[in-house]
C-alpha cells in the first residue's frame, strides 16, 4: 500500500456525510500488510511513522476503525489495515454539563469531534494501573471502542464530583459514575 492508496482511502471516504458511520463490522476484506499506522496515548494517528497532520483525514479514519479479538483496524469494502494502538483510539478533549428534566448531562467531546452524552450507551468508568495505581478513565465512544479521557478533563470531573457513601463521581443522565 502507498500513500496514493491512503489517499484514495481518504477520498472514498470523504464521500460520507458527516454523520455516517459505515457498517465496518460486515466488511471483511483482505488485510494490507507493509503498513504502518499507530495511535499513541495522546490521541495522535501516525502513518509510517509520520504524525498525520490533516485533522480531516483522522476524523474520517477515524469513523471506519473496527476492534477485532486481533487488534484495531481501519476498514473498508477492499482493504483492511492494522493499526497499533497504544492505549484507546479515542481522546476525551472536552465536556459540557447542561440540564434536562433536573438531571445533569455530561457531554464528551473527542479528539476526532465525535460528540454524545454520557449515559448507558456511552459509561464512563475508572481503572487503576497497578504499577502507581494512577486512574485511567475510559468511556464508551461506540461499538467497542473507547476514548481515555484527558487528564484535564478528568481532574474538571473530580472537581466538580459528589461524594455518596465514601465513593466519589458525578451523575449523568440520572446515572451515578464512579471516579474511583
Amino acid at each position: 500500500m502507498s500513500n496514493k492508496s491512503l489517499s484514495s482511502i481518504f477520498s472514498e471516504l470523504s464521500k460520507l456525510d458527516d454523520d455516517t458511520f459505515p457498517p465496518v463490522e460486515d466488511w471483511n476484506p483482505p488485510l494490507c500488510e507493509n503498513v504502518s499506522m499507530r495511535i499513541d496515548r495522546s490521541g495522535k494517528w501516525y502513518f509510517m511513522n509520520s504524525p498525520i497532520g490533516r485533522q480531516r483525514m483522522v476524523n474520517l479514519f477515524s469513523r471506519v476503525l473496527r476492534l477485532d479479538e486481533e487488534g484495531y483496524f481501519l476498514v473498508t469494502p477492499v482493504e483492511k489495515i492494522q493499526i497499533e494502538v497504544e492505549d484507546k483510539p479515542f481522546v476525551i478533549v472536552d465536556f459540557e454539563i447542561a440540564f434536562k428534566n433536573e438531571k445533569q448531562i455530561i457531554t464528551f467531546k473527542t479528539n476526532t469531534d465525535e460528540i454524545f452524552e454520557v449515559n448507558e450507551n456511552h459509561p464512563l468508568r475508572v481503572e487503576s494501573k497497578s504499577i502507581n495505581d494512577e486512574p485511567s478513565p475510559y468511556v464508551l465512544v461506540r461499538r467497542n471502542l473507547e476514548a481515555l479521557l484527558s487528564r484535564n478533563v478528568f481532574y474538571k470531573l473530580v472537581d466538580i464530583s459528589e461524594e455518596i457513601e465514601g465513593v466519589y463521581g458525578v451523575f449523568s443522565s440520572g446515572k451515578f459514575y464512579q471516579l474511583q
